[in-house]
């Protein structure tokens, strides 16, 4: 295996949205989500986003993550609202594939997709809607941990699963949010929920409101406080 390094941009070092691109190479993929400041691994194997991977880091390091609607279709629809993520690690392993991290910077809007002559997908982002992104949330805007802990708590313990409970009361707020976004087995449109909500305190809030519909007795149809 070889290993190589992104070059010396920062994911801080994107301040405003006219640092993004204006062109974005996307990869189709459902129920992977990629959130701001958020580590995404990813085994890629395919030729047309191995080219994907080649030409990203060559040029800003940037892929947009989307995820694939619409069944088993050859050319799946795009979800609206993705997530682009710098490429922060890069391996290659003797087989041929690419093992990428892509550490999240901000989500999109997709204007349109892109007639290219690349064997993957393009897109024109609009970054204006998530410019927020670009920040970390201030304590005034972070959800209520106790809140969030306790739908956990209740979900955990109807659907018999384990939890790493002193790990997930030490974890940064906005950390457990997006892992549990991550792991929890919600469908995709539930997660496309996740992904277009437009602040971490509104992610945590529909966060919530899917962990208690699985929970009996739970009325997740009201409104959060």
């Amino acid at each position: 295996m070889t290993e190589s390094k992104p070059g010396p941009m920062s994911v801080g070092d994107y301040r405003k949205t006219s640092d993004l691109p204006t062109a974005l190479a996307v990869f189709p993929l459902p129920g992977a989500l990629l959130f701001p400041r958020w580590p995404l691994p990813l085994n890629i194997f395919e030729p047309r986003y191995l080219n994907m991977v080649d030409d990203a880091m060559s040029g800003t390091r940037l892929i947009g993550m989307v995820q694939a609607m619409g069944g088993e279709k050859v050319r799946p629809d795009l979800a609206q609202v993705g997530c682009a993520g710098r490429i922060t690690s890069y391996a290659e392993t003797d087989d041929g594939r690419y093992l990428i991290t892509l550490t999240g910077i901000a989500r999109f809007a997709i204007g349109s997709e892109m007639d290219v002559m690349t064997p993957y997908r393009q897109v024109t982002p609009n970054w204006e809607p998530y410019a927020g992104d670009l920040f970390a949330a201030t304590d005034m805007a972070l959800p209520s941990r106790d809140k969030l802990l306790g739908a956990l708590r209740a979900y955990v313990e109807i659907n018999k699963m384990h939890a790493d409970w002193s790990a997930v009361e030490e974890a940064p707020i906005e950390t457990l949010v997006n892992a549990l976004c991550s792991g929890c087995p919600f469908t995709t449109m539930e997660k496309q929920a996740l992904i277009e909500a437009p602040s971490l305190k509104a992610r945590a809030e529909t966060l919530i409101t899917l962990l208690k519909m699985d929970v009996p007795g739970n009325d997740a149809g009201g409104t959060m406080q």
